[in-house]
């Protein structure tokens, strides 16, 4: 019992673990996922990015979304912190990376993408927060990002290497295509088949976790076969996963001192405080399928993302549970 609320407090879940898990076996056995390997897990795993976003639309509520509608200073706090604050801050830090173009890459992604919705609430509700305030601004900042992450994202990748603007624009319609016709298809039955997407949300989260295995697994696989973490040292991981400590603690504080400054109550701002320094893995690596297609580069790409999903939920639950007992 003990064991089970050390684990509960800190955040790690099973989840984690077979994330380091499939990046391990990717390492054993690249060619297995491999974009030219035998099998095909690849494709398999660009049908499923369809099918998450298309489930996430089906539970997305109207009547949830309203609920939490009347806060507009805290709103636009969220996500201006969400999705201007974070990336023009790694924007400045560019002349820092060098030559480590991929790297940074995958910072700036981790940085454009929306806040994550189930974890943001349920660390909300924690810490006794404005519980439909954290619904609405974690629903409608990964809507949004649909739509600001790919814009970020042509702007960083322009200046790139090698990159093509006119190329870049083609991800538009295969992001229309894979994530906004599914999120607004599953949207438009939400009234029909919403309760049933309710009723099995533990069978639709293993689904997605599972799809967000598959492509963890292959995209390790490429950049595994095609060697480009060789000259990736454990050092340079160490000095990857502190920065991504810096930037989490450095957006978490600028949002503090925000909502001070706006006189943001402890609810409001315990909402602000999570639901602007998280960011969502399911939708930076379902969408990294469709805007980093082709680049050969994507484990690298990828590591910031789940170095961060990993600290957030640790980070974030130790700082839930503390306010939840000065709340007592």
């Amino acid at each position: 019992m003990k064991k089970k609320h050390f684990w509960s407090k800190s955040g790690i879940d099973g989840f984690l673990i077979l994330l380091v898990g499939v990046v391990l076996l990717a390492y054993l056995r690249p060619e297995i996922g491999a974009a030219n390997g035998a099998f095909p897990l690849a494709a398999l795993a660009n049908y499923g990015i369809s099918l998450i976003f298309f489930f996430y639309g089906l539970r997305l509520s109207g009547k949830k979304l309203r609920a939490g509608l009347d806060n507009r200073k805290l709103h636009i706090l969220v996500h201006c912190a969400t999705f201007i604050l974070f990336p023009l801050s790694v924007w400045l830090l560019r002349p820092l990376f060098g030559n480590e173009t991929s790297l940074w890459l995958g910072v700036f992604y981790l940085a454009a993408l929306p806040s994550t919705v189930s974890s943001s609430v349920v660390m909300v509700s924690i810490a006794k927060g404005n519980i439909p305030a954290a619904i609405f601004n974690a629903s409608v900042s990964s809507l949004a990002g649909v739509f600001i992450t790919p814009l970020w994202m042509s702007a960083a990748l322009s200046g790139a290497s090698g990159a093509d603007f006119s190329q870049l624009l083609s991800i538009i319609p295969k992001l229309i295509l894979q994530v906004l016709l599914p999120v607004m298809a599953g949207m438009a039955l939400n009234r029909k088949w919403g309760s049933f997407a309710e009723r099995h949300g533990r069978l639709l989260r293993l689904f997605e976790q599972s799809m967000i295995l598959l492509i963890v697994y292959t995209s390790f696989c490429t950049s595994f076969a095609e060697r480009l973490f060789e000259a990736f040292s454990l050092f340079r991981l160490a000095a990857c996963t502190a920065g991504m400590i810096g930037l989490f603690g450095a957006v978490y504080g600028m949002i503090t001192f925000a909502c001070r400054r706006m006189h943001l109550n402890r609810e409001d701002t315990i909402t602000a405080q999570f639901c602007g320094s998280k960011k969502s893995l399911v939708h930076g690596i379902a969408m990294s399928k469709v805007i980093f297609s082709g680049y050969g580069g994507i484990g690298i790409v990828l590591l910031p993302i789940m170095l961060y999903h990993a600290l957030q939920l640790m980070i974030v639950s130790a700082i839930a549970h503390r306010k939840a007992k000065e709340k007592e």
